[in-house]
């Protein structure tokens, strides 16, 4: 199984779609975010009437996409880890605690991770919610191959 992640801040729609997305090979945008409808997202916001976002991953990129909140943190644990009052290894030590409590290697189903793009908004996945919940579902599922683009 191969499951990619992307961040969308820092790079131009142009880069996000046509050089980084489209030639992926993955087959729908998995978004984890926990606020979608941001103003701040640009190019990447999610609507509930579908949006320009759905619009182009499907136009641009054949892709489809779905909203994940399962594997969103809480707001109050990014909140803390946005003020500063908690470090990177608390922050994933209760992320990883948060997604075991919601069991999501039993909820998710491996069909539709399979081939998809773990959508967060961070740069670099490094310290990002999205390479924790990917190695979390490898740790739990076994094969599973992340690709950060």
């Amino acid at each position: 199984m191969k499951l990619y992640t992307i961040g969308f801040t820092q790079k131009s729609a142009q880069r996000f779609f046509d050089e980084l997305l489209a030639p992926s090979g993955a087959r729908r945008v998995l978004d984890v975010r926990l606020k979608s409808s941001s103003q701040l997202a640009g190019f990447a916001k999610v609507t509930e009437s579908g949006g320009d976002f759905q619009f182009l991953l499907r136009q641009l990129c054949g892709m489809g996409y779905l909203h994940l909140p399962e594997l969103a943190p809480t707001p109050e644990l990014l909140a803390d880890w946005r003020a500063g009052s908690i470090s990177w290894s608390q922050y994933s030590g209760r992320y990883r605690e948060l997604l075991k409590r919601r069991k999501v290697e039993q909820s998710l189903d491996p069909d539709v991770v399979t081939d998809g793009v773990l959508l967060c908004s961070e740069h670099e996945p490094r310290y990002c919610h999205r390479r924790l919940a990917a190695e979390y579902l490898r740790r739990h599922w076994g094969d599973v191959e992340i690709i950060h683009l």
